[in-house]
């Protein structure tokens, strides 16, 4: 059985790893206001109308053609054009000092950056993108997931979650719910089929992650029904990956729950079969929503 809803499911918080951004213009606070902003803008100025603008401190969190979207520490949003005059500068040197210049595309979702701009009203056009190397090479990895060794992995994982916000800040865009039987942990074939049904729909909508919580009914000791969600969890989390083929860097942490949070009445048969399930939830970041 298939159950789609939206309720929220604040379970965790994450912590959101970026550098501090400098003191803005105008201009760039009126851009900021709104963090949900889609990547467009007005047309490019010509460039001889443009002046020094500020420079930007944040991560990239959303590309879309010639605009992306900077969000500093403190969840603002600065939107900022690129184009062929944009240099991309590396901590180990300019890119197209020692080789062919690569092209914009390496500014990758997910990646800390330290933006020069130039400014004209409103619009602001990047003149030098400056990252770290090593932060390249993990945005690479998270974008490659399991095409990296597991040690290359596990680190992109860890960095992809240290750069979320807290859950409060996704949307949840539905829930599938699979059932167990009493003390058991084991899939059955119904549960396979809804659980890459699943990761299907998930795979289809953009920046998706999974937050896998498992729960119980009221039967048995807090202690053991701790132990059978996170359980329940695992063997959830291990079939979306191994059979669904759902790329481990794109699954929060599994959580058990135990008997918290029931979905139905715990003091009938029907309502114990009820709560007795792994909830697989489909997040996808407000800040990219939409794109």
């Amino acid at each position: 059985m298939r159950v789609i809803s939206n309720k929220p499911a604040a379970f965790a918080l994450l912590a959101m790893l970026a550098v501090p951004m400098s003191a803005s213009l105008s201009a760039q606070e009126q851009m900021s206001t709104d963090p949900n902003i889609v990547v467009t803008g007005e047309p490019l100025p010509d460039m001889s109308a443009m002046t020094p603008g500020p420079e930007i401190k944040g991560v990239i969190t959303a590309r879309k053609g010639d605009r992306m979207k900077i969000t500093a520490a403190d969840g603002t949003s600065t939107v900022v054009a690129i184009n062929e005059t944009t240099k991309l500068k590396a901590s180990s040197g300019l890119f197209g000092s020692k080789g062919q210049k690569p092209s914009l595309n390496a500014l990758l979702n997910g990646l800390p950056v330290t933006v020069k701009t130039m400014q004209a009203g409103q619009v602001l056009l990047a003149s030098q993108v400056s990252y770290k190397s090593n932060d390249f090479k993990t945005a690479m990895m998270i974008r490659n997931g399991t095409e990296q060794q597991f040690a290359e992995q596990t680190a992109a994982t860890q960095a992809l979650r240290g750069r979320m916000a807290d859950i409060d800040n996704y949307n949840i865009k539905g829930t599938t719910n699979v059932f167990f039987d009493t003390g058991k942990w084991q899939l059955s074939q119904q549960a396979k089929m809804e659980l890459c049904n699943a990761a299907s729909q998930a795979e289809s909508t953009s920046n998706a992650l999974l937050l896998v919580v498992g729960y119980t009914d009221s039967v048995g000791s807090e202690e053991y029904n701790q132990t059978l969600s996170e359980k329940r969890a695992s063997s959830v989390i291990n079939y979306l990956q191994q059979a669904c083929r759902w790329k481990p860097y794109r699954v929060l942490t599994p959580t058990g729950m135990a008997e918290a949070d029931p979905l139905a009445d715990n003091t009938t048969e029907e309502g114990k079969a009820q709560n007795r399930r792994v909830a697989v939830n489909i997040l996808v970041s407000k800040s990219v929503e939409g794109l």
